[in-house]
């Protein structure tokens, strides 16, 4: 596999992805390079939008598809946002500051802060596919009571670290890949590409 179409807008996610696959060689092209719309997400699934994502994006460019699904699931909160991470604070537009806010907002006065990131990745070789390969990793922390740091995107701001002591945001790039949901679920994904 030369070429590679990622089923995201995102650009966070979109650094992360080239980042992580460039020591394989691995061109990656964005959905946005080729013209291509962003995909529906009406499941209430991550599993069930990644596919969704990866077959429209593959579809379109006749070329293989990773789509990734994932969010911030808080366990007070049942979960939530899950799915709904990137439009926690509504659509008009998506912004994380905003959906910071809410969480912060949310989460006031709630003693259990625990929560985790959680990705699945759905790679296809064509949009018929019968066989996706598809690869999910877990990131535990906790909702911190403010926001620190200027890095990574999304909830990282407010995502503490207890064995490390420092908020999700304030990692180094190489530190991030190395035990984030994403980098964990893309190791998966490259052993399972490996044997085949």
């Amino acid at each position: 596999m030369q070429k590679l179409v990622i089923a995201s807008n995102n650009p966070g996610k979109l650094r992360e992805f080239q980042f992580l696959l460039k020591p394989f060689g691995i061109e990656v092209l964005t959905q946005a390079q080729l013209g291509i719309e962003e995909a529906e997400e009406p499941h209430i699934t991550f599993i069930e939008n990644a596919l969704a994502k990866a077959r429209h994006v593959s579809r379109l460019s006749g070329l293989p598809a990773l789509a990734d699904d994932s969010g911030i699931c808080v366990k007070a909160l049942g979960g939530i946002p899950g799915v709904f991470s990137a439009r926690y604070a509504g659509n008009d537009p998506k912004s994380d500051r905003r959906n910071n806010e809410k969480l912060l907002q949310v989460m006031s006065g709630v003693t259990d802060r625990s929560a985790h990131y959680y990705c699945v990745l759905v790679l296809l070789h064509h949009a018929d596919d019968p066989q996706p390969l598809i690869a999910e990793g877990e990131w535990h922390g906790e909702i911190a009571h403010e926001e620190r740091g200027d890095g990574g995107f999304g909830y990282d701001p407010l995502f503490w670290l207890p064995e490390l002591g420092k908020m999700s945001a304030e990692l180094s790039r190489d530190e991030k890949h190395a035990i984030s949901h994403r980098g964990k679920a893309l190791r998966v994904l490259l052993e399972k590409l490996k044997v085949m």
